[in-house]
């Protein structure tokens, strides 16, 4: 079972989705207060298990309804994705993938681990 890792940063606070390997699979943006921070995890939750896949790295990909998954590769060659609400908003990030097929893992590992992550508080 995944953990959703709420923690303070010099500018803010944040949230990191991690799998059940400890391994970071998402993280937020900073946000200026705990009730936001709290919203954008319950959004991460009900959104990534019902969220759709957008291959932005085919050519002529179908553009897909929020919530959506989109999947892009970097100025630095790495593949990459975000997760977007229903109101078209990002509320995760990924890191970078060498290989398309991680990514994929990466996207399949946040759909299975976000439901039911804990919230634990740092």
């Amino acid at each position: 079972m995944g953990k959703f890792f709420v923690k303070k940063t010099a500018t803010g606070i944040k949230f990191n989705l991690k799998a059940t390997n400890g391994e970071i699979i998402a993280t937020s943006e900073i946000y200026k207060s705990r009730a936001s921070c709290m919203n954008g995890v319950r959004s991460v939750s009900v959104n990534a298990p019902i969220a759709a896949l957008e291959d932005q790295t085919v050519e002529g990909f179908e553009v897909q309804k929020n919530p959506k998954f989109e999947m892009y590769v970097d100025k630095a060659g790495e593949y990459r994705f975000r997760l977007k609400a229903k109101n078209g908003q990002i509320i995760a990030v990924s890191e970078g993938y060498k290989a398309k097929a991680s990514c994929l893992n990466g996207i399949e590992s946040v759909r299975k681990n976000a439901a039911d992550a804990k919230i634990v508080e740092e």
